[in-house]
């Protein structure tokens, strides 16, 4: 294990850890918990002792491998070039590179590092703030990811204001549960479009109206919004136009289906030629991971405005069936994997 600064608490230092790792892409079924390395950090990154880590669908997409398009993009043609999985963290600062001066040793902080499924991850310093004092290392460590996306949705994309209509589809969701409380101490009215067992924990954060997607349409139902947030959604461009004020905003947020490809690129694609011809706007982005952001969304949930929804607790040991929750779209929230001391609730 190589550090590059003598600011390093070495005592807490092990030369391996545990780590999730996946050799090639794959499934759930193909991950590894065992014995690893503990990673080096470059002159920019400090290295963590995790806490805890947040699951959700970017490290599906990782471990799989899919949309093809993914693998183009720089992230392994053949296997992934990191074998860790995730990327939220929450945990201690353990060492810090030549180059970091935002944090010391022993830091409490949260973000986004490379591969948090473990025992101990490299993150980049600009990637990481200091943890409010009143989230718990799995209310961190299911925020920055998450949190980060919805608030560039809903604040920068959409520019949500008082007293507008905003429907979140995906609300009972990572990042959802976010978006809701987001546009919620904006001002604004929100709907959320979830599974009807999410209904409850969707109105305690905010959604003064919830739509269970098996059952309503939020199509048919005639009303409209001024601003959309669609995560992962399915539905088509034509069906979002339909619930849309005629100069509201939908703003795509990731999304699922389409090709092995380029998976749900061509609704993104679709929206963004087809937007300046339309008084409304269509939109879609890709979130900025910097702390910038996560410094915006760490006041929001110090001031508790907005409270990270934690869904299930999983064990590292148990990572893969963290990730098997994820898939059977059982989560309500966000799911949490718990590493410093593994306690879980099932």
């Amino acid at each position: 294990m190589t550090m590059t600064n003598s600011h390093t608490d070495h005592s807490d230092i092990a030369d391996t850890g545990r780590a999730a790792t996946m050799a090639r892409y794959g499934t759930a079924d193909d991950l590894t918990v065992g014995s690893r390395p503990t990673p080096s950090i470059a002159t920019d990154e400090v290295l963590l002792a995790v806490d805890a880590a947040g699951v959700d669908a970017g490290v599906w997409h990782l471990m799989t491998g899919t949309p093809y398009l993914i693998r183009i993009l720089g992230y392994g043609f053949r296997a992934p070039k990191q074998p860790v999985l995730g990327m939220d963290v929450a945990g201690r600062v353990l060492a810090v590179g030549a180059d970091v001066t935002r944090f010391a040793v022993g830091d409490r902080v949260f973000g986004i590092a490379n591969g948090s499924f473990a025992d101990y991850a490299a993150a980049k310093e600009t990637k990481l703030v200091a943890m409010p004092s009143n989230l718990t290392a799995d209310e961190a460590a299911v925020s920055a990811v998450s949190g980060i996306t919805a608030l560039q949705a809903v604040v920068d994309i959409a520019k949500v204001q008082e007293g507008q209509r905003v429907l979140v589809i995906g609300a009972s969701g990572g990042v959802g549960t976010f978006a809701v409380q987001i546009a919620r101490a904006l001002g604004a009215h929100v709907t959320g479009v979830g599974g009807s067992a999410g209904a409850p924990m969707m109105r305690s954060i905010g959604a003064e109206r919830t739509i269970d997607y098996k059952t309503e349409d939020f199509v048919e139902d005639g009303v409209t919004y001024d601003a959309i947030i669609d995560i992962a959604g399915r539905n088509s461009l034509r069906r979002l136009r339909r619930a849309l004020a005629p100069k509201g905003t939908l703003v795509i947020v990731g999304g699922e289906g389409g090709n092995k490809l380029t998976g749900g690129i061509g609704r993104q694609l679709a929206a963004a030629i087809l937007s300046p011809f339309l008084r409304q706007r269509l939109a879609f982005f890709v979130s900025t991971e910097h702390y910038d952001y996560i410094e915006r969304l760490a006041t929001l949930l110090a001031s508790g405005d907005v409270k990270p929804v934690v869904g299930r607790r999983f064990a590292l040991e148990d990572a893969a069936d963290a990730i098997h929750h994820l898939e059977n779209g059982e989560s309500s929230g966000k799911t949490v994997i718990v590493v410093a001391d593994d306690k879980t609730e099932g």
